[in-house]
């Protein structure tokens, strides 16, 4: 089973991300911060990480750099999920590494869209 991790300092982005992953058959890991995303990456690498950019403690493009040095971890997919919207923002993740890239707030639909442009889900 595909597994994703979900990677956002909100409880509540947090549930509704899982609970729409649960219905797209993915298992599903939660971090609140970028340094317990990298602790569980350190267990066993997700399939995919739904990534927030602005968390205490390590933020989400800290995250990503540290992920992509991983043994295996160039192979995650990374979908960062966040507020930040300016060009700058959504350039800085990609060229770090990030698959693609949604805005907050986000639905079931935006979701799959990004899953299926990416490849983790048949179209």
């Amino acid at each position: 089973m595909k597994s994703c991790l979900i990677v956002d300092d909100s409880k509540v982005i947090r549930m509704v991300a899982k609970k729409i992953l649960q219905e797209l058959q993915f298992e599903t890991l939660e971090a609140e911060d970028g340094q317990v995303a990298l602790d569980a990456c350190l267990k066993a690498l997700p399939t995919a990480v739904l990534l927030d950019w602005n968390m205490p403690v390590m933020n989400g493009l800290e995250f990503l750099q540290r992920l992509r040095k991983l043994p295996g971890g160039d192979q995650v997919i990374v979908v960062f999920c966040t507020t930040e919207n300016d060009i700058d923002h959504i350039q800085e993740a990609i060229a770090h590494g990030a698959n693609e890239y949604i805005m907050k707030p986000f639905d079931s639909e935006i979701l799959q869209a990004k899953f299926q442009q990416v490849g983790l889900l048949d179209a």
